[in-house]
């Protein structure tokens, strides 16, 4: 008699979670017998995972954060290893979180002989090209986001397959969802939104801010009845924010504690934008998913951004530059970023129709790219994870 095949699956964040349930998805619906076990959070839970312990114990960002947490994080490293060996699922799919991920891959590698899978290529082709090298140690096969990330994980040792990007397959935000947040935050339905997005840590808000909230400023001072709009992170960010960007009549609006509706809020948010300015990121993908024009800009520590441009090996870190294979969209790092140069930029998106429909068609180029209009993301995986199955 068959038995169901048991893939082992670990996610340590809310976007692993995502990606994790989209890939459930797409196994249950290749096979429904297919049985899950690991760690992962409640969208994974849902989806029938036999979890070994609850995914928050993992979600631990920052050196200092992680230091009391050593100790335990490695005896979940080691308990999570010991699992995969007692079980012998047929694939273990590790998602992102690397630093945890591919630590239990590396402790579980002699013990088993199944497929080991690890599901968001790192970003090689940007900086520190090693780490693809140091992950075929452990890892076979790799899912990768971004169409040209494949032939760096196989010059590592590994195969690859480009499976999409779950950004392609979200939802748009419809003209009523626009029209009721408009409603709920009191701008006209013709009033131009300015969205600024500062980042989604303590630290990027407090370098980002005051320059994104001296930029709305003077941008809303040149172009009367423009509305700058901060969509909050994080409800801890919702004070730093608002300290940031007081005196600029900016609206600051809290996240919603539903992820999903979080999600959703934010997406509306940028479909009603008329421009963006963003941190760099996967953002840039979100804003061209919305169709909205934008400019990038960052900040980080001097010796670590110098550090950065040393070890760069692109021209540009905005994914939409890359995947259109074009430099659309205007990016301002380190000390350039600053509202002198932040300023006239989004004054072209602004005022100049050519310069905005020009961001759009780049915008558009990066989502066919990364998959728009094909196969959803999770069963491309899916399809990729079985294949990678001994019978």
């Amino acid at each position: 008699m068959r038995q169901a095949p048991l893939i082992y699956l670990i996610a340590g964040e809310a976007s692993g979670d995502r990606l994790g349930a989209a890939l459930m998805d797409g196994l249950l619906q290749l096979d429904p017998d297919t049985r899950f076990a690991g760690v992962g959070g409640p969208l994974m839970a849902a989806r029938g995972l036999d979890a070994l312990f609850a995914m928050d114990e993992l979600s631990i960002m920052g050196l200092v954060e992680v230091l009391p947490r050593l100790r335990s994080l490695f005896a979940r490293r080691d308990e999570v290893a010991a699992d995969i060996i007692v079980r012998q699922p047929a694939a273990l799919v590790t998602i992102d979180s690397p630093g945890f991920t591919l630590r239990v891959a590396a402790a579980a590698r002699k013990g088993s002989a199944a497929p080991f899978i690890h599901y968001v290529a790192p970003s090689v082709w940007a900086w520190k090209p090693g780490r693809a090298e140091k992950m075929a140690r452990s890892i076979n096969h790799v899912l990768a986001l971004l169409p040209f990330e494949p032939p760096y994980m196989q010059a590592a040792g590994m195969s690859c397959d480009f499976v999409g990007h779950p950004i392609a397959a979200e939802p748009r935000a419809t003209a009523g969802e626009i029209a009721a947040l408009r409603a709920q935050l009191g701008i006209a339905p013709d009033a131009r939104i300015l969205t600024l997005l500062p980042g989604s840590r303590g630290s990027e808000v407090a370098r980002l801010a005051p320059v994104f909230a001296a930029t709305a400023k003077i941008l809303a001072e040149k172009h009367p009845g423009l509305v700058p709009l901060v969509p909050a992170a994080r409800p801890s960010l919702v004070a730093p924010l608002q300290a940031a960007f007081a005196g600029t009549n900016t609206i600051i609006l809290p996240p919603l504690a539903d992820f999903d509706a979080f999600e959703a809020q934010k997406r509306t948010v940028f479909a009603a934008s008329s421009a963006a300015l963003a941190a760099s990121g996967t953002v840039s993908l979100e804003l061209a998913a919305a169709n909205v024009p934008m400019v990038i800009g960052y900040q980080m520590n001097a010796l670590t951004g110098w550090l950065m441009r040393q070890m760069a090996l692109v021209d540009t870190v905005t994914l939409v530059n890359l995947l259109s294979d074009s430099r659309a969209v205007p990016e301002f790092l380190f000390s350039a970023c600053k509202p002198e140069n932040l300023v006239p930029a989004l004054d072209a998106l602004l005022e100049n129709p050519a310069a905005a429909a020009a961001q759009r068609a780049a915008g558009a180029v990066a989502m066919r790219e990364i998959g728009a209009g094909g196969e959803a993301p999770g069963l491309r995986a899916a399809r990729s994870v079985m294949a990678q199955i001994r019978p």
